[in-house]
């Protein structure tokens, strides 16, 4: 059965049996017992939905550590909707999230993509530096007393060799999507943010998730470092704290970001 389509009745809608998850800002997310087990989600941004569809359905073509789409909505859907396989895993603890997210991370940044950016729901750039300079014009406009740290950062964006070969991101790594199944592998859920770009772009946005005062620290997830690895990742790690700053909609984590960019400026 195609994972497009619907199958053993599911249509999106919640089953009476079935029991909520997890209650996100943007999402709502369901456990459904059946013939066939599953994870129902439903978004409050169609775009996000597109997205994590696009992903699931190219980790399913490289048979990455991530699960299967197993149906979802049509484009007239609301709200739309997937259906994911059913996981039996625990989150991996958080003392041995890094130790555990490098072989699975690993796999996902040898995923080649074509251009910039979301994978679908968004629009697609032609180089990394355009994508990151549209990113910057978002976060300026949400926020006009952070305007100057952003002409700072577009600065150093377009003083930067930007010749990167884009590769799949997850872009919003944290313990809670880091899974280990009982025979011990591990797999990566909730793709809703993907994006092709720069994968030390990923660690950067781990090292602002993880609330570091250093993003080197996570440096270890990477064999690949060059000369300018460390230096592209503290860019990288301050354009993520200038998003944090400027959209997210906790005053705290606000707070948070822009006082630790500010310092770092």
């Amino acid at each position: 059965m195609s994972p497009d389509n619907a199958m053993d009745g599911i249509d999106g809608r919640v089953p009476s049996s079935a029991r909520e998850i997890t209650t996100g800002q943007a999402n709502r997310v369901w456990s459904v017992d059946g013939p066939t087990p599953y994870i129902l989600k439903h978004y409050g941004d169609p775009s996000r939905a597109a997205n994590e569809v696009a992903a699931l359905r190219l980790l399913t073509r490289y048979r990455a550590p991530a699960p299967q789409l197993l149906a979802t909505s049509s484009g007239s859907s609301t709200p739309p909707w997937t259906a994911q396989t059913a996981l039996h895993a625990r989150p991996v603890p958080v003392d041995r999230f890094l130790t555990e997210l490098a072989e699975p991370l690993a796999a996902i940044h040898c995923i080649p993509g074509t251009h910039f950016g979301r994978l679908a729901g968004a629009r697609q750039h032609h180089s990394w530096t355009d994508y990151l300079h549209d990113r910057l014009h978002t976060y300026a406009a949400a926020a006009p007393d952070l305007r100057s740290t952003a002409r700072l950062l577009h600065q150093e964006v377009e003083a930067s060799d930007n010749a990167i070969q884009p590769v799949l991101l997850h872009h919003d790594l944290q313990p809670s999507h880091l899974l280990r199944e009982p025979a011990g592998s591990r797999l990566l859920i909730d793709w809703e943010l993907a994006i092709f770009g720069d994968q030390r772009s990923d660690l950067a946005r781990l090292a602002v998730r993880l609330d570091l005062d250093d993003p080197t620290h996570v440096l270890a997830l990477t064999s690949q470092q060059e000369p300018t690895t460390e230096s592209r990742l503290r860019l990288y790690w301050q354009i993520h704290l200038l998003a944090d700053a400027t959209l997210s909609t906790d005053p705290a984590v606000r707070e948070r970001a822009a006082r630790r960019l500010l310092r770092w400026r």
